[in-house]
């Protein structure tokens, strides 16, 4: 089998898997007439809570992203950069190009040292540079993310004594971004910050949300919004905000604990056959070489690994659950 058949092969692979994804995650009809339903009851609603519950729903639909680009940017060179940004790190879109092709790089020559195979080199390079620094990025942003939860609804509480005391919502806001250490600090401060060059809060506020893409602060940007339509008391609905925020958190908590065996044995059914494999292939290259050179294993080996992806896929989406 010749290069070009071999990366056709690998193409159709490919297109296989995205079909299968697609089919997979495809508009569920049950879903859909279920919010058409709930659309027509918020429409003809007399009730205050239906009203209010048509209008979060409303405001979460307006901020979620466009395709495939990351809320509030343009393009993919500025949704990377924003994906940067969201790990809290000072990396730049420079570093991180340089980090993709040194990767890329050093897996190529590595492999082709020890292979000979230009193509398999080159490929395997190509998805080493391509996953490991967005893996390394990805990992970063929920470690932000998680240190922001954490303090988040100390944050809220913090508010809610400030409004409970007299103090305006502005610099109670202050106070949050010089008393909550980490990640919310540092939001809470660049929100201030904007406010006092004459940008609104509600600007702000959804400038920050944009960026950091958290649920936990979109619930803060929208229960704001709909206090200062409907009215109300702003503290006790700040600390209702809090209690169930922390709720929220605990039963993220609970959903881990239970999936946890779940997880481990996904993750060593799924990566225990490479592992095997590489480890056969470095110590004795000729007992698994007929992989790379035999038609016959070349097939027999991608077919393998689309049915291990696809249950790989599977078990993924048993395991992940959405609070």
């Amino acid at each position: 089998m010749n290069t070009i058949q071999l990366v056709l092969m690998i193409g159709g692979v490919f297109g296989l898997l995205i079909l299968a994804f697609v089919a997979v995650s495809g508009s569920n009809a049950s879903k859909a007439s279920q919010r058409r339903l709930q659309q027509v009851r918020f429409r003809h609603s007399d009730s205050t809570d239906a009203k209010v519950e048509s209008q979060l729903k409303k405001a979460i639909a307006a901020r979620k992203p466009k395709q495939f680009r990351q809320a509030g940017s343009n393009s993919r060179i500025e949704a990377l950069a924003l994906r940067l940004h969201r790990t809290g790190k000072n990396w730049t879109l420079t570093q991180y190009t340089y980090a993709t092709i040194g990767v890329g790089l050093f897996v190529a020559i590595i492999l082709f040292l020890r292979s000979g195979s230009l193509p398999l080199s080159f490929g395997v390079g190509i998805f080493a540079g391509a996953g490991i620094p967005h893996f390394v990025v990805g990992q970063a942003i929920k470690r932000r993310t998680a240190q922001f939860n954490v303090k988040f609804p100390d944050a809220i509480e913090l508010l809610v004594r400030g409004l409970r005391s007299g103090l305006p919502v502005t610099e109670t806001l202050s106070v949050v971004a010089q008393e909550v250490p980490g990640p919310v600090g540092q939001e809470f401060k660049a929100i201030v910050e904007r406010i006092k060059i004459g940008r609104t809060m509600e600007e702000s506020l959804q400038e920050t949300a944009d960026r950091l893409n958290i649920p936990e602060f979109n619930f803060f940007c929208i229960t704001l919004a709909i206090q200062r339509e409907t009215g109300g008391n702003l503290a006790e609905t700040l600390s209702n905000l809090s209690d169930v925020l922390r709720k929220r958190a605990q039963m993220k908590l609970k959903i881990r604990a239970m999936s946890s065996e779940s997880k481990a044995s996904a993750y060593i059914v799924g990566s225990l056959p490479f592992i095997v494999f590489t480890m056969i292939w470095w110590i004795n290259p000729s007992y698994v070489g007929g992989f790379f050179e035999d038609d016959r294993l070349i097939v027999t080996g991608l077919g393998g690994l689309v049915w291990m992806s696809i249950g790989g896929f599977i078990m993924a989406k048993m395991v992940s659950f959405e609070i």
